[in-house]
């Protein structure tokens, strides 16, 4: 669930990058996904 989470985010991050919305928010995305990622794979990484 968090990897689908994280992908996301990431996909509007490289969207808001390419469409320059949003400076701050853009940031603030990457750091949700990272979080993500690091959270799916601290925890194990087991898929449901």
């Amino acid at each position: 669930m968090l990897r689908i989470i994280a992908i996301i985010l990431l996909l509007f991050w490289v969207a808001g990058f390419a469409l320059h919305l949003a400076g701050d928010v853009i940031h603030i995305l990457l750091i949700l996904a990272v979080v993500s990622f690091a959270l799916h794979y601290i925890r194990g990484g087991k898929s449901a």
